[in-house]
């Protein structure tokens, strides 16, 4: 019997949140590291405990299924992932980083948010009650985790936009206090 067109799509969409989940265990322990924040990093490795559960329960989706959950590779995810680590490697003062990295994170964040809201969508149209359950639980993670990097960005971010202002008004200023030419970036 050929499978629903809805029910296939569904099967594809769990098959893509599976390698982002993996492609995430990868990038988590990565991000926690360059993370200066101690907050943030601790959120990193708290997400990444986190993210063990969500692969655990879309694996145990697929053994209801009776569907593999590999041969698919998540390029959403992977170019959110490599974008993170283009920004990780170019360096940036401490406190850039940071802000980056919550920006990257929410990102992903979001990313995430949009396919377990659909495939929890498509679960409950198929009548998969069990599996709709857990993926609305992880969508719950999900949201949970993005409200909580929105509270460290209010204060990291700030740290940002500060970082270097001092120095800035103290090279960019000569000895009346006014300004000496153009000011500097912030990464200068």
């Amino acid at each position: 019997m050929e499978m629903n067109r809805l029910k296939h799509l569904y099967v594809e969409e769990l098959k893509d949140l599976y390698s982002a989940e993996n492609q995430l265990l990868k990038a988590l322990p990565k991000m926690a590291k360059a993370a200066t924040s101690e907050e943030l990093s601790a959120g990193f490795e708290e997400h990444l405990e986190q993210t063990k559960g969500h692969v655990e329960r879309l694996e145990k989706i697929f053994k209801a299924l009776g569907e593999s959950p590999k041969g698919k590779k998540c390029k959403g995810m992977e170019g959110l992932i490599s974008e993170g680590a283009e920004m990780i490697e170019e360096d940036p003062e401490p406190e850039e980083l940071d802000a980056g990295l919550i920006s990257a994170a929410q990102r992903v964040e979001h990313y995430e948010m949009a396919g377990y809201g659909s495939v929890a969508t498509y679960a409950k149209l198929l009548e998969e009650n069990e599996a709709e359950s857990l993926l609305r639980e992880t969508l719950e993670e999900e949201k949970e985790t993005d409200q909580k990097l929105t509270q460290l960005a209010g204060s990291i971010n700030v740290q940002a936009m500060n970082a270097g202002s001092d120095e800035e008004s103290e090279e960019g200023r000569g000895r009346s206090g006014k300004p000496k030419g153009k000011a500097r970036s912030a990464r200068a």
